[in-house]
């Protein structure tokens, strides 16, 4: 049932794109390294979630693609947004401050804003891109310019209703949301393709620190670049990654001059979950921390296989 549901969606929006835009990517970021997919379009039209590849990396009704920067400090330094095409610049707003989003009267505030700060490009043939939670006054094209494909439209941000900083796009032809992505309609510009192959569970931030993190230290990166000490009194090494699915493991492995000092297999996640932090370490022993190179290494473990593992080493 769920295949030949899933094929109809993808053969009507097939059918309907006679001409289909042909998008670039809409970030001055390097694709899975400094910036990730956090969330796809939603292409189910009941209560139900379903993301293009039949998989839940989505929300109920979300209509674009999530991509979002690995801290705040990151976009504080500034990732510039691109038009994927070429087009007419036909919507703005550029006054909506940039806040994560903590209670409701939050959200009551941003009723008819959730894309906070954005621009609405018109492209030919009915299509229409549309780019969210921007920064505060970095908007730098004006209502009805052209502009090219790749030119630069502002910056990313923490606008709107948003919990972390990203850049929302929305497609659309002839005034009805479409998934770039899809089956059998795929927009993107054929370079990019084999950048964005589905790999929805993802490590995005790896280092260390002298002190057990706060998810909201690890977003504001006040630790991506830390290099530990001898007088450190603790070595910690943390991870961030994000969307791992029900019955997913992750593992940390630390060592010092390649003798692992602590290894820790954490507990099977029991639901799905958008992001995870994980933090292992050691306090200094009382001879000291010895001369060296220590590392880290993470493993996302699925049904007993490393789904993604990544590493990371600093000199001692």
């Amino acid at each position: 049932m769920f295949f030949r549901v899933f094929l109809t969606i993808c053969l009507s929006v097939l059918s309907s794109f006679s001409k289909p835009i042909v998008l670039n990517w809409p970030l001055a970021c390097n694709i899975n390294e400094n910036c990730f997919i956090q969330q796809y379009m939603d292409i189910d039209e009941s209560e139900g979630i379903l993301d293009f590849s039949g998989g839940a990396i989505t929300y109920n009704g979300h209509k674009g693609t999530d991509i979002r920067l690995t801290t705040l400090k990151a976009m504080n330094k500034g990732v510039n947004v691109l038009s994927s095409a070429k087009g007419k610049v036909i919507g703005i707003r550029n006054n909506i401050s940039d806040k994560f989003i903590r209670t409701n009267q939050d959200r009551v505030n941003l009723k008819g804003k959730d894309c906070g700060n954005g621009v609405l490009v018109s492209h030919r043939n009915g299509w229409e891109t549309q780019y969210c939670h921007m920064k505060k006054g970095s908007i730098v094209v004006k209502m009805g310019q052209m502009v090219s494909a790749g030119e630069i439209l502002g910056e990313v941000g923490l606008s709107g209703l948003t919990q972390f900083p990203h850049l929302h796009i929305s497609i659309r032809k002839d005034g009805k949301k479409v998934d770039p992505f899809t089956l059998g309609a795929n927009l993107w510009n054929e370079k990019l393709k084999d950048k964005l192959i589905y790999q929805a569970t993802q490590i995005i931030n790896l280092g260390f620190s002298d002190i057990a993190l706060t998810m909201t230290q690890i977003e504001s990166g006040v630790f991506q670049d830390f290099i530990p000490s001898f007088s450190s009194s603790s070595l910690l090494a943390y991870v961030r990654v994000i969307n791992l699915i029900k019955g997913d493991r992750v593992r940390l492995i630390f060592t010092m001059s390649n003798e692992k000092i602590m290894s820790k297999t954490f507990k099977l996640i029991k639901r799905n979950k958008a992001q995870q932090m994980y933090f292992i370490g050691k306090s200094r022993p009382s001879s000291g921390w010895n001369k060296g190179l220590i590392k880290v290494e993470v493993q996302v473990i699925r049904k007993g296989i490393i789904l993604v593992k990544k590493n990371y080493e600093k000199k001692l």
